[in-house]
């Protein structure tokens, strides 16, 4: 079980971009990075294409990796280590992820 996902909010550990919180737009688990709202954003020049029919300078949001974000708990609002919490309900398990703070799931 990933402990970033996609819509979860992160604060940034280290960087240029240190102590800003946003929201994550994408995940990619194989490279092990992350794209946040607000962070490391960049303006690309482009040609008019069928995406960008104008063209011209478009901003863009780059991935950074994930070991430089840590997930920030909804009720407590601070960063924190997720774990991971089983529930049994007869033969089904739930897995889900949890603040060690407070134990409120995420």
């Amino acid at each position: 079980m990933p402990n970033i996902k996609k819509d979860d909010l992160v604060v940034v550990l280290s960087g240029k971009y240190a102590k800003n919180r946003g929201k994550v737009l994408s995940v990619d688990p194989k490279k092990g990075q992350v794209c946040v709202e607000g962070v490391n954003v960049v303006k690309r020049a482009t040609k008019p294409s069928q995406k960008f029919p104008q063209g011209g300078l478009i901003e863009k949001t780059l991935p950074i990796h994930v070991s430089n974000v840590m997930l920030v708990c909804p009720r407590c609002n601070k960063p924190t280590r997720p774990v991971v919490q089983v529930e049994k309900e007869g033969t089904k398990t739930k897995r889900f992820r949890a603040c060690r703070r407070c134990n409120e799931r995420i």
